[in-house]
């Protein structure tokens, strides 16, 4: 298989000037004996790879020997498929296996051709072969040494190899949410610091707006927002921690806030001492100052200021849970309707401290009907069976709280469905 798109390959080293040196980094395949030309770029963690188990290689390498049975087929898999720029993992595997979270056989049915199934790209064509009576995939691409040559100018170029190949699921969906979400302890939520006034007497803050804030309540600058190096100047602004209930018991298992902006800090708090009226000396509080970078709704004096974490370059593959779990839907994230629909998320009263973990796929189960059987002269009650509604992926977790994105749905979702391994 070729593992890289058209135009790039992977490189361990470059050639300058006729000598050898080890760089890590992305390269470009020059023609006309030019040498190879490298921007080499620190990825965060993760950027390049993702994992795969050691059951899901295993996995695979059975399929490899075997194949996979014809009846394990999708219904209406494709002779063959061009990967184009938009597929995911899940969409490609959705095609050819009944279960789209089985990649890992999708990998084996060309395990010498896909030695990574995180490198798969825009432009490689799959072809299904069952002539042997089991399926086997074959890849319509040839290697590196067919990749086309493209004369440049000598300059510095580069692009991502890792960014150009399929995600294994579409992220639009869960970008902003990454960016957003917060589910925190009601008193961590409670001693967060706080905007406390505006200027002009303004009620609501947009962007390019100052304000200004304080730390926790009585600790002057020890605890507050300060300059110093080693604190944080970017904060994410949020209200409302809503508390999360367990359907079944009604335990609180955590608190989501809701996210309004995002703020930074550009004077600390300060706290001086001054004459008082009587002569003492008295403490003089001034709040630090905020400037609104952005807004997703108008930000208002009380709303809370949470430290912007670090960029968060996670990935998970899709996988069906090794060990049995089973839950409740929460809550709908971001939205007052009754029942979610497909793509949106929701969040599960299981989290981390139940086995959960990103990746994980699970089915979503509809209640059955409670109704009289009019076919009974008593008109006995009866309830029906319950039935699966859908897949969910999880892809955050918590303590005692996950979220997960909704996939394949046959109706809508509401607070109190039950969930369960697939």
């Amino acid at each position: 298989m070729n593992h890289m798109p058209p135009k790039i390959a992977a490189k361990s080293t470059l050639s300058v000037g006729g000598g050898r040196v080890l760089r890590r980094g992305w390269a470009c395949v020059l023609g006309g004996g030019m040498a190879v030309a490298v921007l080499s770029a620190a990825l965060p963690a993760g950027a390049q790879t993702m994992p795969v188990s050691p059951n899901q290689r295993a996995t695979a390498s059975q399929v490899a020997g075997a194949g996979v049975p014809l009846s394990e087929l999708a219904p209406h898999a494709p002779a063959t498929h061009t990967v184009r720029q938009g597929d995911t993992l899940w969409g490609i595997s959705g095609l050819f296996l009944r279960s789209p979270w089985r990649w890992p056989e999708l990998w084996g049915m060309n395990m010498a051709g896909i030695r990574d199934p995180h490198r798969i790209y825009p432009g490689q064509v799959l072809t299904l072969d069952t002539s042997s009576g089991r399926a086997m995939l074959k890849i319509q691409s040839g290697g590196e040494q067919d990749l086309p040559t493209v004369r440049v100018s000598p300059r510095t170029r580069y692009e991502s190899v890792s960014e150009a190949a399929i995600p294994p699921v579409s992220l639009q969906a869960i970008e902003h949410f990454l960016a957003e979400m917060l589910v925190v302890d009601e008193t961590v939520f409670a001693s967060a610091p706080r905007i406390v006034s505006t200027q002009e007497g303004r009620v609501l803050l947009s962007r390019g707006d100052r304000a200004y804030a304080r730390g926790v309540e009585g600790s002057g600058v020890e605890g507050g927002l300060t300059m110093d190096p080693d604190q944080p100047r970017l904060f994410r602004v949020f209200r409302n921690a809503t508390p999360l209930k367990d359907p079944t018991t009604a335990e609180v298992l955590g608190f989501e806030a809701q996210y309004v902006g995002k703020a930074r800090l550009v004077r600390g708090e300060v706290l001086r001492e001054v004459v008082g009226k009587d002569g003492r000396m008295e403490a003089d509080i001034e709040p630090a100052t905020i400037d609104i970078v952005s807004a997703k709704s108008d930000i208002r004096t009380g709303d809370r200021l949470i430290p912007e974490p670090p960029r968060d370059f996670s990935r998970f593959v899709p996988r069906a849970p090794v060990d049995s779990l089973s839950g409740q839907v929460v809550s709908v994230y971001g939205s007052s309707v009754k029942y979610a629909a497909q793509n949106q998320i929701v969040a599960l009263n299981r989290g981390r401290e139940h086995g959960m973990d990103n990746g994980l796929v699970l089915a979503v189960y509809k209640d059955g009907v409670r109704m009289v059987d009019r076919t009974d002269a008593q008109r006995t009650p009866i309830r029906l069976p319950d039935e699966r509604n859908g897949l969910l992926i999880v892809f955050r977790t918590f303590d005692r709280l996950s979220y997960a994105l909704l996939l394949n749905l046959t109706d809508g979702v509401k607070v109190g469905d039950r969930f369960a391994n697939p």
